[in-house]
């Protein structure tokens, strides 16, 4: 019988970047503890530690589990014996860029689907998002339906992405089905605390008010035909013919901005 603390437990990412070097259990990292006066984090600041597993918790956050290097119990720590096993955040460690598991800086890049759909053309951006998840995209890219959580995406978009791209339905005046490739000016958000909501100007603006940067954003937006208020009294589970067929459409363009972006990031890279 599993226990309970099992039933917790959640699958974390293979890897994770920080300071643009690519992190993954084996790597070996520098302990930068931040904000805390507990007597492990001051007793571990500026020593040198394995990854030993990255683990995500109930709520989405990553923990690196690690094992610092001049600990007399370290194989108790490789064995996951508490004492010699310590959890630090993403932030709290510094990569040892030549050190085993640590590999070259490659672009990140967010594709994330926006909207809802039980309200017709909405959910376009999730459509979208469903079908490029099944294509073979970039190493680098990830495929992520943020659905109406704005906040979520707002979090999300401060985890060391290169470029966002935000698929979202587009109402701008054109032949329904008509596809837009928008480049937003990052630096105008305002500010947004409607954590079931999502415009993307809004949610700009909420990551500025977290103290985060947004990166360079794009949107790549359909003209929908059918608008519901998401008070609307029926529900419409699908999009329309027009918007339908310009799913197609959408992913060769957001296919060509990523060759685009994978090709200046390799320009910056080499300094050419």
């Amino acid at each position: 019988m599993r226990s309970e603390w099992e039933f917790l437990e959640r699958p974390g990412p293979d890897s994770v970047e920080v300071a643009g070097v690519r992190l993954r259990a084996g790597s070996r990292v520098r302990l930068r503890p931040r904000g805390s006066g507990d007597v492990f984090d001051l007793a571990l600041a500026g020593r040198t530690a394995m990854i030993e597993a990255i683990e995500q918790d109930m709520e989405g956050r990553v923990s690196l589990a690690v094992v610092a290097d001049d600990d007399p119990g370290r194989d108790l720590g490789l064995d996951r014996q508490l004492g010699h096993r310590f959890f630090f955040s993403p932030a709290e460690v510094e990569p040892i860029e030549d050190a085993p598991g640590a590999e070259p800086h490659a672009s990140r890049i967010l594709l994330a689907g926006i909207g809802n759909v039980f309200l017709g053309d909405d959910g376009f951006g999730v459509a979208l998002a469903e079908r490029l998840a099944r294509r073979a995209l970039p190493p680098g890219t990830d495929v992520v339906d943020f659905g109406i959580r704005g906040i979520d995406l707002a979090y999300a978009i401060q985890d060391g992405y290169d470029a966002v791209v935000m698929l979202d339905a587009t109402p701008r005046g054109q032949r329904p089905g008509t596809v837009y490739l928008i480049e937003a000016e990052t630096d105008t958000g305002e500010l947004a605390l409607d954590t079931h909501g999502m415009d993307p100007v809004k949610v700009l603006g909420l990551v500025r008010a977290l103290g985060g940067v947004p990166p360079r954003t794009f949107v790549v937006g359909c003209e929908p035909q059918t608008r519901m208020s998401a008070d609307a009294q029926e529900l419409l589970a699908e999009l329309s013919e027009p918007v339908a067929a310009a799913l197609e459409e959408a992913m060769k363009v957001v296919e060509s901005l990523l060759d685009e972006l994978m090709r200046t990031h390799e320009k910056e890279v080499s300094g050419t």
